[in-house]
């Protein structure tokens, strides 16, 4: 067993360290100057997005899940923010075009940055880990189908917390302010 956690760790580490920083600083830009940020991704990576879309809540943006009822509608000053790790999911190739119709800016994070979503995004950030895409290739992950891409979705998006939360002068008590107390 411990010889598996460590594996795991060890290949969820070394895909997170591999993330080219200067585009995480992009991204986290984009969230910046956006007026609200609209999330969307599928299947398991989509929990990923709900558990960073509560973060963004919590540090004040105005943030929505798109299908959810409330969802408002996207425009000029705002983000879409989707992950696509396989490159090929005909929906969110779908709501991308929607949002650039809309005007929005689009931030795709993608383990296949020549797929032709990637080329519809303002920017692109890439986490080099094996998705469903690539689980049937000889240099397998140790972790089923695209469970390296989604543990490192959770790294990267903690990571980005802390430096929104920084650049934004925000606290763990400002943070704590926004959360629900219907727990």
């Amino acid at each position: 067993m411990k010889e598996l956690m460590r594996g795991a760790l060890d290949e969820l580490g070394a895909v997170s360290t591999s993330i080219d920083e200067s585009s995480v600083a992009n991204a986290c830009t984009l969230i910046c100057d956006a007026n609200r940020v609209v999330l969307y991704g599928c299947g398991r990576e989509a929990l990923q997005l709900r558990g960073f879309a509560m973060r963004l809540f919590h540090l004040g943006y105005d943030v929505a899940m798109q299908g959810d009822i409330n969802t408002p509608p996207i425009g000029p000053e705002d983000l879409f923010l989707c992950s696509d790790g396989p490159g090929r999911l005909a929906t969110v190739q779908a709501l991308v075009g929607s949002a650039r119709t809309a005007g929005a800016k689009v931030l795709l994070i993608t383990a296949e940055p020549d797929s032709s979503v990637a080329h519809l995004a303002d920017h692109v950030l890439l986490i080099p880990a094996q998705t469903m895409a690539r689980d049937n290739v000889a240099t397998q992950s140790i972790l089923p189908m695209g469970s390296a891409y989604e543990g490192a979705l959770f790294i990267l998006f903690e990571i980005m917390v802390l430096w929104l939360r920084d650049t934004l002068g925000e606290t763990v008590q400002t943070m704590r302010a926004r959360h629900t107390n219907l727990e």
